[in-house]
């Protein structure tokens, strides 16, 4: 076994402290308590993370609901059809005349 062998499997049995009672007790007692925290400290986040999915789900749903009404209401509205003796608007703006709608055909 190489030396950089043994730091990433370890000494092997004949490196490890035989387990004596109270020792053993304890660490098996930090080790479940360690276990635990986790547990819960995951559960807390996956509630949040669950939580942060459903808010972005309302907002989304409500999104998609506007923009149906945009589209909608888009839809119903008419359009303007231009007269056929082709008059255009104009108003006097400052001492000019400003023309509206005015556009050759083609262009």
């Amino acid at each position: 076994m190489t030396p950089s062998d043994r730091m990433i499997f370890g000494p092997g049995p004949a490196g490890r402290r035989p387990a004596n009672g109270l020792l053993a007790s304890a660490a098996w007692l930090g080790g479940l308590f360690a276990t635990l925290a986790a547990m819960a400290v995951g559960a807390v986040l996956a509630v949040f993370a669950a939580a942060a999915v459903a808010v972005i789900a309302v907002f989304a749903a409500a999104l998609v609901f506007f923009a149906g009404l945009a589209v909608r209401a888009r839809r119903r509205v008419t359009p303007r059809t231009r007269r056929a003796d082709d008059v255009i608007e104009a108003h006097k703006v400052d001492g000019a005349w400003v023309a509206y709608g005015w556009e050759r055909p083609g262009r």
